[in-house]
């Protein structure tokens, strides 16, 4: 029981620190935009410098990169699917406000939880459906500061899909049967996300060279901390408490990109934010009582 217990207290401290680092990516992002550097360029190196941060450590853990054939397929569509999340996002930016669009991307929950349901028959609690239900209504008064009537439908569009890749992509992690270690996962996850933006890159001629030395350190720190942390935390947390528990917790995300932005932007406290904060954290330990109680010490943590 102890080991259960402690496995799953593991899975939710992970979740929570990969919603934090993922959510400090307008931190790094900004700065660059700002600057005018290529967004597709700028995630190339982000994934590359990834898994070679990571490929160095499962060198140094002496862990072999041999995969089976049906193994390299499956992670060749989780790279391509945590790519493709990006990408829709940054598109959304285009058609709405980044705040809208990344509101509407955290409602990938919903997504998981929907999939989990309809595709894979998993049992859905009450407690997960109110906490889900909180949650979504807590990221959308993140937003109330923003005229919803006003959005851009094609905003709307390409944020979803950027939400549902990113919760098929958690979908994959947890059901895939993978039988590399999550590290190996996620190694393998960055490197195809990284030859998805190489390749998108050469197809719309965007330049790969990085003439400061200070923008390669920026992309680098920015790949270590939203990146490597991220998706190698996600990653263990799925594992650890499975898909739905781990999507929920990703809410915290949004509440991050808020704090950086009143705390480095300047952005105005309002009631919708403060009110945002209470319902997302609300939901949060509304699943994680829910996923207690309705689980016996003898189950184990994943779904």
């Amino acid at each position: 029981m102890n080991s259960v217990m402690g496995s799953k207290l593991r899975g939710y401290l992970l979740a929570v620190l990969s919603s934090i680092s993922y959510g400090l990516i307008p931190l790094f992002m900004l700065p660059l935009k700002a600057v005018g550097f290529p967004v597709d360029t700028t995630l190339v190196y982000r994934f590359s410098l990834a898994a070679l941060f990571i490929g160095i450590y499962l060198v140094i853990k002496k862990e072999s990169f041999k995969i089976s054939f049906r193994e390299l397929l499956t992670l060749m569509a989780l790279g391509c699917l945590f790519a493709m999340s990006s990408d829709f996002l940054f598109i959304g930016y285009d058609y709405a406000s980044p705040g809208i669009a990344s509101t509407i991307l955290f409602v990938f929950p919903v997504f998981v939880a929907l999939i989990m349901v309809f595709f894979f028959k998993e049992k859905i609690s009450k407690g997960t459906v109110w906490s889900l239900f909180i949650t979504v209504c807590g990221i959308f008064a993140l937003s109330t500061k923003e005229a919803f009537l006003d959005i851009n439908p094609l905003g709307v569009l390409f944020s979803l899909l950027s939400a549902l890749s990113y919760a098929l992509y958690i979908v994959v992690v947890n059901k895939a049967k993978i039988s590399a270690s999550g590290t190996k996962i996620t190694f393998y996850s960055l490197g195809f996300s990284a030859v998805f933006y190489l390749l998108k890159s050469l197809i719309f001629r965007e330049t790969l060279v990085v003439h400061d030395p200070k923008i390669l350190l920026h992309i680098a720190i920015f790949a270590l901390v939203t990146t490597v942390v991220s998706v190698t935390s996600l990653v263990y947390a799925i594992q650890l408490i499975g898909s739905t528990p781990t999507a929920i917790l990703g809410a915290l995300e949004p509440i991050v990109a808020v704090c950086i932005s009143v705390i480095l932007f300047g952005e105005k406290l309002t009631a919708g934010l403060f009110a945002g904060i209470f319902l997302i954290l609300l939901g949060v330990i509304i699943n994680i009582i829910s996923d207690n109680r309705n689980k016996s010490p003898e189950e184990p943590a994943t779904s």
